[in-house]
């Protein structure tokens, strides 16, 4: 898969993308990142890219016409067609199902704004979707950018060491991950579970589950809300509930 993204600050990008899986996707062939600087195709001495709102207000706002012949590179150096996202907090919530689409694309170009925003004519007439990481803002779309690399490299064939990994992980079937253990067996902030220790592999599958289904409840009820639960998930998550009640009722000063 290839990732263009127009960036004012392309060093940032190509050093995150050298990093951890990702990296190690792009190493192998199974990503490609490349970072394109609006400042190269503006005009005049100073390359300008800004400029003030009109209506006036603080901050400036970015000129169309270095991103259009940014974006017009961009797409002319691989001839596969390519959406265009925009990193904003006024976009669409990311999701995971949001990545795996992505991630199943040959190509994609994500747009870093930076300042005030990007003048609308360019966002209206060039970007298919606006994508924003959460509800606060940023000082530019760099951030965002570098998230939806990560989570998007890691779900190519072959970034993970062991693909079950991505399989396991928090949002993949709706609801958020089981926790984890490893050694030493006893520490002085704790045991490790008895049932990770016993080696009985269904009573081990039968235990994240309900973990799975009980952190899920307790901290994201939306996600489960969302979730259509078998009769047996159903049965392993009011077993979790009334173990959790009864221990907060035993917990609870008198």
């Amino acid at each position: 898969m290839r990732l263009d993204i127009l960036t004012l600050f392309p060093d940032f990008i190509q050093a995150s993308a050298a990093l951890g899986v990702v990296g190690r996707a792009c190493e192998r062939g199974l990503l490609e990142v490349v970072a394109h600087n609006p400042r190269d195709h503006a005009a005049g001495n100073y390359r300008r890219v800004d400029e003030r709102p009109f209506g006036g207000g603080p901050g400036m706002v970015m000129l169309i016409d270095p991103l259009r012949a940014t974006l017009a590179a961009a797409r002319a150096a691989d001839p596969r067609p390519a959406p265009v996202v925009l990193l904003s907090p006024q976009g669409e919530r990311l999701t995971q199902r949001r990545v795996r689409e992505f991630a199943a694309m040959p190509r994609l170009i994500l747009v870093c704004g930076r300042y005030e925003g990007i003048d609308e004519r360019f966002v209206e007439a060039e970007v298919d979707l606006e994508i924003s990481i959460g509800d606060y803002v940023l000082s530019g779309g760099e951030l965002g950018a570098a998230v939806l690399v990560d989570a998007i490299g890691r779900l190519q064939e072959g970034a993970l060491n062991d693909a079950a990994s991505a399989v396991q992980d928090s949002f993949e079937d709706g609801l958020l991950d089981c926790p984890h253990y490893t050694r030493p067996e006893s520490h002085a902030l704790g045991e490790v579970p008895a049932v990770l220790r016993g080696g009985d592999h269904a009573a081990i599958a039968r235990w994240r589950r309900q973990q799975s289904l009980g952190r899920t409840w307790l901290r994201r009820p939306d996600l489960l809300a969302r979730t259509a639960l078998s009769a047996s998930d159903r049965a392993l998550l009011e077993a979790f509930q009334r173990a959790w009640r009864a221990a907060q009722e035993t917990s609870r000063p008198l």
